[in-house]
């Protein structure tokens, strides 16, 4: 998850506070003046939004699906994107892989376990430029009650203010996580050799962010 200036990524998730700066001086001077005005709170937009997953099958063909029901706190911080913070939780029984039999299968207790544990959540724990419009987030996901720390890949797309008013920011987010670190172990071997279902787990975060409503 994350956040965005004129073609750069931040971050999506709540940092500490009094969490230190990986940014110094001199990073913060070379980031695009653009970025300051993009400073505020965002929201993602689901319907233009896809966070998504892929994972090999069978060792010949890719699996891919996406959660639909999520809530989203983000903000971003222009002049200074290390201090950036953003949070996203992800209600487990929204999957959708395109097949109800293998959605009902991942959400019971072989894979996610909806009924004791209905979420999964990112937290963000800081945010390094990496250069350009990239930049390298920390996190903590936790799933099936289970934390521990990844790091996304961000890319900025640009902003925009769309034609119904709403300035709007992307970015691309990818990592890729072995599963059974978070107790996400079920599988079945084949005779050939291999497993039914890869340990290895693509995540993809393709979001469109709307700059949120001042309240009243």
């Amino acid at each position: 998850m994350g956040i965005f200036s004129r073609r750069q990524t931040a971050t999506l998730e709540p940092t500490p506070s009094g969490a230190g700066s990986p940014f110094s001086t001199a990073d913060e001077a070379a980031l695009d003046p653009a970025l300051r005005a993009l400073t505020g709170q965002w929201t993602i937009d689901r319907p233009h939004s896809r966070i998504g997953f892929s994972v090999r099958h069978a060792m010949v063909t890719t699996v891919r699906g996406a959660f639909a029901d999520y809530d989203s706190t983000l903000y971003f911080d222009g002049a200074r994107p290390s201090e950036s913070r953003a949070e996203i939780v992800i209600r487990i029984a929204s999957v959708d892989t395109g097949v109800e039999q293998r959605d009902t299968h991942l959400i019971g207790a072989d894979f996610f376990d909806a009924r004791r544990h209905p979420e999964m959540s990112f937290r963000s724990t800081s945010t390094v430029h990496e250069g350009g419009e990239t930049f390298r987030m920390a996190g903590d996901l936790t799933i099936r009650g289970v934390s521990r720390p990844v790091e996304l890949q961000l890319d900025y797309l640009g902003s925009v203010v769309d034609p119904f008013g709403f300035e709007r920011a992307g970015f691309d987010g990818t990592t890729t996580i072995d599963r059974t670190d978070w107790d996400l172990v079920y599988n079945q071997r084949l005779e050939t050799g291999g497993a039914m279902v890869s340990e290895k787990v693509r995540l993809q975060f393709d979001i469109s962010a709307i700059r949120a409503t001042p309240q009243a």
